[in-house]
């Protein structure tokens, strides 16, 4: 079982850049895929960007393609998402989840679930 505590959220006006963090609890951190999902309000929780165990592979949704950057470090148990050129577009709430399988994508259903960070863009 993992814990994952995210932090770095806030505001930031458009073409600002902040940067994420997802810091887990436990020894097999590197077992999991990690991914970043957001939710706007109204919306429906969608995913942003997932890495695999040990960082070969990464995938992100088209939206943020290019802006946003996924990463971890598995001897810190913590995972990152670096984001540029933010949009307005882009305010929602981010989630960190972790799945003990090799990679997940847009339609995983990870078994573990930060609470949250809140980042707002403004224009």
């Amino acid at each position: 079982q993992v814990q994952l505590v995210e932090s770095g959220g806030g505001l930031v006006q458009a073409g600002g850049s902040l940067r994420l963090s997802c810091a887990a609890s436990g020894r097999t951190f590197s077992s999991y895929a990690v991914g970043w999902f957001r939710q706007a309000p109204g919306k429906e929780r969608e995913f942003v960007a997932a890495i695999s165990r040990s960082s070969t592979y990464t995938y992100y949704a088209d939206s943020v393609k290019g802006r946003f950057t996924i990463s971890r470090d598995n001897a810190k148990n913590t995972g990152y998402l670096q984001m540029n050129r933010l949009k307005p577009e882009d305010t929602a709430v981010y989630y960190c989840a972790a799945d003990q399988v090799q990679m997940m994508g847009p339609s995983a259903r990870p078994d573990y679930w930060g609470q949250g960070t809140q980042v707002t863009v403004s224009s």
